[in-house]
């Protein structure tokens, strides 16, 4: 077999042998992740120039799909964002270069803070495995140009990127901090520059059917919001309605997603969605993700009683999903953290 850049061929191999070609030993909580698509969406596209309207009306009515789309759907679409195309394009020749270099070097070299990840360690089965690579960045460590190397250029782009998309992150956390009466920088006084993370996906084209591999397998993202450059490729798909929907690729667009952390603290009011990403057998796909977070020891707390939610810390709440992915290889989630007992609730 050659040997693959990163070794997702070999590491998925054995445990289709492990698991008897993954028909046996399947977990529950994975079953409905393999039923089949329903159809292509397009989700809600906002204007965000709609915000610097002259006319309040189209401010309000901006505003108001913003909150609608977080409520409903818990994703959306925008364009007017403010970041410019030229930005994104250099973000992206420097993400495609970086995962060009040799598995061994993103492996060991210590590049960008040690923040390298491929496929899932902690998989027993076929379909807790995710075929893809990733440089996970905390944004504090961006300004040390040691752990850059040779990418040193490409650091100053993350600074300029994460720069523009912790503007945007606030500009709409704030407008669904008000919507629900609450101060505009809410959620701005826990998350800045140094709290966020960035997110380099690279999911290399997989030799088995796109029905039958993740990309990245299901699951809830743990913040208050997520933003999403990607290319044509497609791949994404989210629940609605309680059925898997594809997001249409729209590369002129970014993806906005709401968080656990703003589920908790909106009381249950912006739906933090269950998504993936499936495997595509022809084309490789490239995304970038930016997690506006707040520091581990900001207190998370409804913004209205009664709260569905008991407070917790975002360190608390890693915590849990790291130990729920090490015992049953999968992330619970915010039901561990309801306010009446949970363990009849959990699937597992």
């Amino acid at each position: 077999m050659i040997e693959s850049n990163p070794p997702l061929q070999q590491h998925y191999g054995r445990l289709l042998q492990e698991s008897g070609k993954g028909h046996q030993n399947r977990s529950s909580f994975y079953d409905h992740n393999h039923h089949s698509v329903i159809k292509e969406c397009k989700l809600p596209l906002i204007d965000l120039g709609g915000l610097e309207s002259c006319d309040e009306r189209q401010r309000l009515a901006c505003s108001a799909a913003i909150c609608k789309a977080a409520s409903e759907w818990g994703f959306f679409r925008v364009v007017n964002h403010g970041i410019d195309s030229e930005l994104l394009r250099k973000m992206r020749r420097g993400q495609v270069k970086l995962f060009d270099m040799p598995f061994e070097n993103k492996a060991t070299c210590g590049l960008l803070n040690n923040s390298y990840r491929w496929g899932t360690p902690t998989a027993t089965r076929p379909n807790q495995f995710s075929w893809s690579e990733a440089f996970h960045i905390p944004l504090s460590k961006i300004s040390e140009p040691a752990c850059w190397g040779e990418f040193n250029s490409l650091r100053e782009v993350i600074n300029e990127f994460a720069a523009a998309m912790l503007r945007l992150s606030r500009l709409l956390a704030g407008i669904l901090a008000e919507n629900l009466g609450n101060p505009k920088d809410a959620v701005e006084k826990v998350c800045d520059e140094s709290t966020c993370f960035l997110r380099l996906n690279h999911y290399p084209a997989c030799p088995k059917s796109e029905e039958e591999t993740f990309g990245l397998v299901p699951h809830t993202d743990s913040d208050f919001l997520t933003i999403l450059y990607q290319d044509h490729v497609g791949g994404l798909q989210l629940m609605k309605d309680s059925k898997w929907v594809a997001v249409k690729p729209n590369p002129d667009a970014l993806i906005v997603n709401i968080g656990d952390l703003f589920q908790a603290w909106s009381n249950g009011e912006y739906k933090s969605v269950e998504h993936k990403v499936m495997a595509n057998n022809k084309m490789e796909r490239y995304s970038t993700a930016y997690f506006l977070c707040p520091s581990y020891n900001t207190l998370i707390g409804s913004c209205t009683e009664p709260s569905i939610y008991r407070k917790f810390t975002f360190g608390e709440y890693r915590d849990q999903i790291q130990d729920d992915v090490k015992k049953f290889g999968h992330k619970i989630g915010l039901s561990r953290f309801l306010v009446q007992d949970t363990n009849a609730l959990m699937i597992i």
